[in-house]
């Protein structure tokens, strides 16, 4: 089976990456983003994912790297394709999110860190100099 492909935003600021929660699983917290529609590069899911989810756009979309786990609300085998961003204002939760919050993946957020974000994506961007 193809693992599920997933697009999304490592958002840092102040030295605090941006997480969200799902109202489907409001105790584990992922990168914003999702999954692509048929046809749509990469770019255009990010895009897509934080005006749907945050109400903004992403500025200076970089690709951080890609991360296989399981995912950890369907419980499947994940890629994910991560991409470093600033956004263009103050994000604001919507659609299918619960609650957002900022974490340098060691502070009281950390035990409720999706496993992909924490065991791969915090360590990349720890590595990258961003947290």
């Amino acid at each position: 089976m193809d693992p599920m492909r997933v697009v999304a935003a490592a958002v840092v600021d102040e030295g605090r990456l941006l997480v969200v929660s799902k109202k489907a699983a409001p105790g584990v917290f992922y990168l914003p983003g999702g999954k692509p529609e048929p046809g749509e590069a990469p770019e255009e899911t990010l895009a897509r994912e934080l005006a749907e989810e945050l109400g903004v756009r992403p500025l200076d979309a970089a690709l951080l790297g890609h991360v296989e786990d399981v995912a950890a609300l369907e419980g499947v085998p994940m890629r994910m394709t991560v991409y470093t961003a600033r956004l263009d204002r103050g994000p604001r939760p919507a659609a299918e999110l619960a609650a957002l919050g900022w974490t340098d993946g060691r502070d009281e957020l950390r035990p409720c860190l999706a496993p992909a974000v924490r065991d791969q994506v915090v360590p990349l961007l720890v590595r990258a100099g961003a947290l």
